[in-house]
């Protein structure tokens, strides 16, 4: 028997699905298993015991999507059960194309609970079940650092409205770095964030820190948050790679709905946010042109809630 599981596109999402994905696969345990989403999103199954086969889709790029599809699909083959945890006509396509003899795909709603129990619930409804949503769970060993590491990442790949200020980060990390060794982080798209800090790092004679930003393979990232003693994080794909391994977390929510995507089953996370009247507003970019949400949040703020 076979089971196609298609993935969320986003990192973070598709940290969200793995207690749903979880207990999907204990109910079809003798099923072979094959995963198919995005590059980032497939990254984090490399190590799962339970998968054999692993797809990337990069139909997204091609120059004609519906033929580049059903190749796809004919690529994969067919399946005795295909789910999808996104919820476009693509992927509904997708799970058509390779016949599979039954499909269901995730509907969003627009109900307030955590992202885990939605994804979760999808997945009860599939069953006719009513398991509870555990642990994110990644098939990682964490990084052991040599002294105790604070890691902070200024980056957040939903769009600009999210990130905290450089400076801002800078002064927590100088603040703190007489008790922890310092890794900046961020993809390929946050190089000059991340080069800001490290510039007041230096400025203000920091020098024990790394900055290794746009230099991780997906695994490394995992592993090397997954040791952190302490994170520091807009609300992002990392923030819930520390999630998964309950690092304790410093998280940073502006524009976005924290009770839907924070930290899940993080006993150490801590929430920061100002709560002003017009977030959440869920855009890229501030709307109002004032970005406040974000810019209101001081160092000073979160070096409180640190500290107590």
């Amino acid at each position: 028997m076979k089971l196609l599981i298609e993935l969320p596109t986003w990192l973070g999402d598709t940290i969200m699905a793995t207690p749903a994905i979880e207990n999907l696969l204990k109910t079809f345990i003798d099923y072979e298993v094959t995963i198919v989403g995005s590059f980032v999103s497939t990254e984090i199954f490399k190590n799962h015991p339970r998968v054999s086969n692993i797809v990337v889709d990069d139909t997204k790029k091609k120059k004609n999507r519906y033929i580049s599809l059903y190749k796809l699909a004919k690529q994969l083959g067919k399946f005795d059960m295909a789910v999808s945890f996104r919820s476009s006509f693509t992927s509904k396509l997708l799970l058509f194309f390779t016949g599979s003899r039954k499909r269901f795909s995730y509907k969003k709603i627009k109900e307030e609970k955590h992202q885990v129990l939605k994804y979760n619930d999808f997945i009860n409804k599939i069953l006719n079940q009513n398991n509870s949503a555990g642990d994110l769970k990644l098939y990682f060993t964490p990084f052991q650092y040599s002294k105790s590491t604070l890691g902070i990442n200024p980056g957040a790949t939903y769009g600009s409205a999210k990130r905290w200020y450089p400076n801002e980060f800078a002064k927590v990390a100088i603040n703190l770095a007489s008790k922890y060794d310092i890794v900046i982080f961020g993809g390929l798209e946050e190089l000059d964030i991340a080069k800001d800090i490290e510039d007041f790092l230096k400025e203000n004679g920091i020098t024990n820190y790394q900055n290794i930003a746009g230099k991780t393979t997906v695994s490394e990232l995992i592993e090397k948050i997954a040791g952190l003693d302490l994170f520091i994080t807009n609300d992002s794909g990392p923030m819930h790679i520390a999630g998964a391994f309950k690092v304790p977390t410093y998280s940073i929510f502006g524009p976005t709905k924290y009770k839907e995507t924070n930290q899940w089953n993080n006993p150490h996370e801590h929430i920061i946010t100002k709560n002003l009247d017009c977030a959440p507003c869920m855009k890229r970019a501030c709307p109002l042109g004032h970005h406040d949400c974000m810019k209101l949040i001081t160092s000073d703020d979160v070096l409180k809630v640190i500290n107590e």
